[in-house]
């Protein structure tokens, strides 16, 4: 059950009934109808801006339109009270019944509460990390990963057809880079002194296994030949053990991907599909040799005085014309770019979403472009910025690791801390926002750490319900079996204040699922968690100061029965809300 899904089609009705009366002449676009929560908890359960939203189609005063729309709504048995406030909000405060319905619905739903057919199971491709395969995965790797993996969760929650895609950049001068220095590594495996990495290369010891590797397979065969005759060979085995790294730091967070495309499939498989696509995208009117004119203000960064291959990107939203072609006939990262994407749309994804890191912002207008031009207008691009991390520990902040030498790796994060830590707290934080992650913070056990509040929310519950077995004969120590039974319990003893805001709370998880999709945000979620497990918390401790509320009750099974099921809403939110960001939900925390 979603309550708000439910009293949207109510305003609906009432309104479709008050224009059959003719009490409106036309009838206005329903869509525009929200219910929500309302900012004030005192001004009822929920809110809907329905008077002000139709006012302007119906031809009417939006206070006007308001009165006609909540007597319309008093009139049904589960509105105790219709009000309205401001310029025309309708404020609905419900008959509790109406919660505790929606509490068995959540329990009877158990790990599917929340699960929504709002994506109609759209295909949606969502590509996330894509780091170069040049070395270790770093912490600000880690948030996107953890940013995007959470999100195709949600999607797929919430009724979408997910693809989880990695983008590999196996082409360009980066990865020749890393051949490079795998070609000295291999040298010094032989038995050569190399004196000190030059620079332009990578100097990390990661690079010295792909070397003796390259070392035991292909012996001295390598040593003589020149660079065009070696540098493939090792760049194969340098990118495939780079990626092999990176699958095995992305486990490492529980990140699987569906697909892992390799740039240079692009360019080096049966078809040239980046020159197939510059070709297409010329054939309908979007390519053209020119000049672009120097820069007005700042510079542009592939701004070159010479006539060139040039998308005529200004004609889908961008600021100037982009370079599909360097000065030595090889293509841009651009011109990739855009054959990537058009590959995206040929396999059938109409909704795109890539997750950059804080260094790309100045690339989505072009790449926004660029996606209108190949779908024809038909795809959408929602490109999603991760923002900066701040590794600290106990307020200083840490810079160098042991493995790289030059960065803190993602690896190193999560065996210090833990895959749950780094998860919930990657994602507690608004992605465009930067985030100070302390890694001693994050390991404490308090209410400061959120990871381990919401966590012991859940633990909490689960020791309630141990603990119930003494007082409850024939509860259920198994968990399906528990939650049958308390999905069937008469709920009308639960009046108390908090426990109606318990209730509440527990509803509107669904409408955080549907909405944290839609804006793509899964940290919403998060920050939903730690707001209930609060509200848990609190009435918990509550129960310690006045023992008629706890949720045992010795003398009194009915009621104990009662509040176990509210627990048990309060836990199915928690696990369901916890796996859709990837993290654990422990029974016990040790």
């Amino acid at each position: 059950m979603n309550v708000f899904h439910r009293y949207t089609e109510h305003v609906c009705q009432a309104v479709e009934t008050l224009v059959r009366a003719g009490a409106i002449a036309t009838r206005p676009d329903l869509a525009r109808i929200v219910v929500e929560p309302p900012r004030e908890a005192s001004h009822g359960d929920l809110a809907t801006n329905a008077a002000m939203a139709l006012a302007k189609d119906a031809g009417m005063k939006p206070r006007d339109l308001a009165e006609k729309i909540a007597a319309e709504l008093s009139k049904r048995p589960d509105v105790v009270k219709a009000d309205i406030a401001g310029p025309g909000f309708i404020n609905l405060t419900l008959d509790p019944a109406v919660w505790r319905e929606a509490l068995s619905d959540a329990i009877r739903a158990g790990a599917d509460y929340g699960r929504s057919a709002l994506g109609a199971n759209k295909p949606v491709n969502v590509e996330y990390v894509s780091a170069n395969p040049t070395g270790p995965m770093h912490v600000g790797h880690c948030r996107g990963a953890v940013f995007g993996d959470a999100l195709a969760n949600l999607l797929a929650f919430a009724g979408h057809k997910v693809t989880r895609e990695y983008y590999i950049n196996d082409a360009g001068a980066q990865v020749d880079a890393l051949a490079r220095s795998a070609f000295l590594r291999y040298r010094e495996a032989l038995g050569e002194n190399i004196g000190p990495i030059p620079e332009g290369l990578y100097p990390g010891e990661y690079i010295t296994d792909t070397g003796t590797e390259i070392s035991a397979r292909y012996g001295n065969k390598l040593r003589n030949q020149i660079e065009a005759e070696w540098l493939p060979v090792v760049r194969d085995t340098a990118i495939a053990n780079e990626m092999a790294r990176i699958r095995s730091d992305l486990a490492a967070l529980d990140i699987k991907h569906d697909v892992f495309f390799s740039e240079r499939s692009l360019i080096e498989g049966p078809v040239d599909r980046v020159g197939a696509t510059i070709d297409w995208l010329r054939q309908q009117g979007h390519v053209y040799e020119g000049r672009l004119p120097p820069p007005k203000s700042g510079a542009v960064e592939d701004w070159e005085d010479r006539e060139q291959t040039l998308f005529r990107a200004t004609a889908f939203g961008d600021d100037v014309d982009r370079p599909l072609k360097k000065s030595d006939g090889s293509y841009t990262y651009f011109a990739s770019d855009i054959a990537y994407h058009k590959s995206k749309f040929d396999r059938g994804f109409r909704d795109m979403i890539d997750v950059w890191g804080a260094d790309h912002g100045g690339y989505i207008k072009r790449m926004k472009a660029a996606v209108r031009a190949v779908s024809g207008g038909e795809a959408d691009l929602d490109v999603k910025i991760v923002q900066l991390v701040k590794l600290m520990r106990a307020g200083v902040e840490v810079k160098m690791s042991k493995r790289s030498g030059e960065f803190v790796t993602l690896r190193d994060v999560v065996e210090e801390v833990g895959r749950d830590a780094v998860r919930f707290m990657m994602l507690y934080r608004k992605n465009d926002a930067v985030l100070d992650f302390d890694m001693a913070k994050v390991i404490e056990q308090s209410k400061d750490n959120p990871v381990f509040y919401v966590q012991y929310g859940h633990a909490r519950g689960h020791s309630v319900f141990r603990n119930a077995a003494e007082v409850v004969s024939g509860l259920p120590q198994d968990a399906r079996a528990r939650a049958d039974m308390l999905s069937r319990v008469p709920l009308g003893r639960l009046d108390d204040s908090a426990e109606l805001a318990l209730m509440r709370k527990v509803a509107l998880f669904p409408r955080i699922v549907e909405a944290a999709a839609q804006a793509h945000e899964p940290h919403r979620v998060a920050f939903y968690l730690y707001e209930l497990a609060s509200e848990f918390h609190a009435q918990w401790t509550r129960g310690n100061a006045a023992p008629h509320l706890r949720f045992i009750i010795q003398d009194d099974p009915e009621l104990t029965l009662a509040r176990l099921a509210l627990v048990q809403g309060v836990v199915t939110v928690f696990a369901s809300g916890l796996g859709l960001l990837g993290v654990g939900a422990p029974e016990e925390m040790r």
